[in-house]
């Protein structure tokens, strides 16, 4: 999010789906450049135990920051009525879970819809995308299916950006990597050549690029307590088992044949 799409754009406008804890809010307010944060989650009551027990998170800093509009609801429901423009749209949402609340959000139909909400060419769109560990088919001969959806969420945001990269954070709690896909439109238009430096842009930018732009993001603080240019190179390198099982799998997730996780 430094520089939308790594075109030189600095982000003023995001729209977090989901987020309850606040601490995606949190980051997202650290930046100078933010002017407005909507964040839209379904559940009043999870932000009202996390400003309580969970302060650190956000809490009382986010709610009160004037930049920040919390809106209790459906966050597919608002994107789909809304006619306002945001530079990054964020998904910090439960997983594709049968019978859950957020299956809608992982659609083909709703990430072609997004591309519509967001400030074209340089907006970026990321989403969190579940465990990002390669199970070998041996483990999961039991299953019905493959318990991961993260490639599948890959593909489907293929399918509606010009630009999709792939990408994890080891997360101690959930004991393994996790996840996480962002998509962006190729700013040069119909010049397809471009998009594979596109992404590879992302994957390896010089370390004292990504340290430069924290600094002026995020000034008179001593950086970011996990991310900096190193941290992102190893972001952006996904395992080798996890490629090869990415390369295999070609499923996309629609509103009328959705996959679910677990």
């Amino acid at each position: 999010m430094l520089k939308v799409a790594s075109s030189g754009v600095t982000p003023k406008t995001v729209f977090i789906g989901g987020g309850g804890e606040l601490a995606t809010a949190r980051e997202v307010l650290r930046h100078t450049s933010i002017e407005r944060v909507v964040m839209v989650d379904l559940d009043a009551k999870v932000v009202e135990v996390c400003k309580e027990y969970l302060p650190e998170w956000g809490g009382e800093t986010v709610l009160n920051d004037p930049r920040f509009e919390l809106v209790v609801g459906d966050a597919h429901k608002y994107l789909l009525e809304t006619l306002e423009i945001f530079d990054v749209i964020i998904m910090d949402i439960s997983d594709p879970i049968e019978a859950g609340p957020g299956i809608m959000l992982y659609t083909k139909e709703m990430y072609q819809h997004a591309v519509t909400r967001l400030n074209q060419p340089h907006g970026v769109f990321v989403t969190q995308a579940g465990t990002a560990e390669a199970i070998p088919a041996a483990q999961n001969a039991s299953l019905d299916s493959d318990p991961s959806c993260y490639t599948p969420i890959y593909n489907t945001l293929k399918a509606a950006f010009d630009c999709t990269v792939p990408f994890s954070s080891n997360i101690p709690s959930f004991g393994g990597d996790w996840g996480f896909v962002m998509a962006f439109q190729n700013p040069t238009g119909g010049d397809e050549s471009v998009v594979a430096n596109l992404e590879q842009d992302w994957k390896v930018p010089a370390n004292d690029l990504i340290d430069g732009l924290i600094a002026q993001q995020i000034p008179g603080q001593d950086g970011l307590g996990f991310y900096d240019g190193i941290t992102h190179v190893h972001m952006f390198s996904l395992t080798k088992p996890l490629r090869k099982s990415m390369a295999k799998d070609k499923r996309i997730m629609t509103r009328d044949n959705p996959i679910f996780m677990y």
